[in-house]
C-alpha cells in the first residue's frame, strides 16, 4: 500500500501531468489594472511553472471580476494552486469556493479526475499526520465544499483508526464545540455547505470510545436540545 504522504506527492505531479496541455498555450491574460502591474499581467499569462510564486495567492483569492476569463484562468494554474493549498500557504475556504465559481466540475473528464485523485491523496494524508502542515478542519472544508458533500469524507474518517485522526477529531470537536458553533456549522467562504445535521449525525454514529464523554455530552446536548 502506498504511504499516504506519497500518495499524495504522486496524485499532485499526476495533475501536473493531466493541465500540462494548457501550461504552455497561448493564454491572453486582461484583468483589473488598478490591482495588477502589466507585468503581473504577462506573467500570469506565460508558462504555468514561471509564473512567481507570490503572484500564486492573488490569483488563487481574487474576486472573479477582477478577470475577463476567471474560469480559464482558474483552470490553467490549478496545479500551482492546488500545491500551495495543500502546503497550507492559500486562505482555505476561499479556494473552495473559487473551485466552485470556476465550474471545475463541468471540466474535462482527465483534469476532474486528477484533482479528484489530489483531494482523496490529501485527506487520507491529513489524517495520518498530527499536527499536519493544514489544519484537519481547513481540508474538510475543501473537499466538503468542492465536492459538495461530508458524506465520503466523514465515512473515511471514521474507518481510519490512528493516533493522528483520532487527535485531529478531538482538536476539531474543540474548535466545533465553542458557543454551539457546530449547531449552525456552514462551510465555505460564501456558506455554500450546511454542515451541522450531516456532522452531528455522524458525530453521535461513531463507536463508543471515539470522542471522549464531555465531549459527547455536550454533543448529545446540541442534537437533543
Amino acid at each position: 500500500m502506498t504511504d499516504p504522504h506519497q500518495r499524495l506527492q504522486n496524485a499532485l505531479d499526476a495533475l501536473d501531468v493531466a493541465f500540462a496541455p494548457l501550461a504552455d498555450l497561448p493564454f491572453p491574460v486582461s484583468g483589473c489594472t488598478y490591482c495588477y502591474a502589466e507585468s503581473d499581467l504577462e506573467a500570469v499569462a506565460g508558462p504555468v511553472d514561471l509564473v512567481p510564486e507570490d503572484l500564486i495567492p492573488y490569483v488563487a483569492h481574487e474576486a472573479t471580476n477582477h478577470w475577463d476569463d476567471f474560469p480559464g484562468l482558474y483552470r490553467r494554474l490549478t496545479p500551482r494552486i492546488v500545491r500551495a493549498l495543500t502546503e497550507g500557504r492559500l486562505l482555505h475556504n476561499m479556494v473552495a469556493s473559487r473551485f466552485l465559481a470556476a465550474g471545475w466540475r463541468a471540466w474535462p473528464a482527465p483534469e476532474r479526475a486528477a484533482l479528484e485523485e489530489v483531494w482523496h491523496a490529501w485527506w487520507r494524508s491529513a489524517l495520518h499526520s498530527h499536527p499536519g502542515t493544514t489544519n484537519i478542519r481547513d481540508v474538510l472544508e475543501v473537499l466538503a465544499v468542492t465536492t459538495g458533500t461530508l458524506t465520503p469524507w466523514l465515512t473515511e474518517w471514521a474507518a481510519t483508526r490512528t493516533e493522528a485522526s483520532d487527535r485531529h477529531l478531538a482538536d476539531a470537536l474543540g474548535t466545533w464545540l465553542i458557543e454551539d458553533d457546530i449547531a449552525d456549522l456552514q462551510l465555505g467562504f460564501y456558506d455554500e455547505v450546511y454542515a451541522a445535521p450531516e456532522l452531528l449525525r455522524w458525530l453521535c454514529s461513531l463507536e463508543r470510545g471515539r470522542v471522549n464523554a464531555a465531549q459527547l455530552k455536550e454533543i448529545e446536548r446540541i442534537v437533543c436540545g
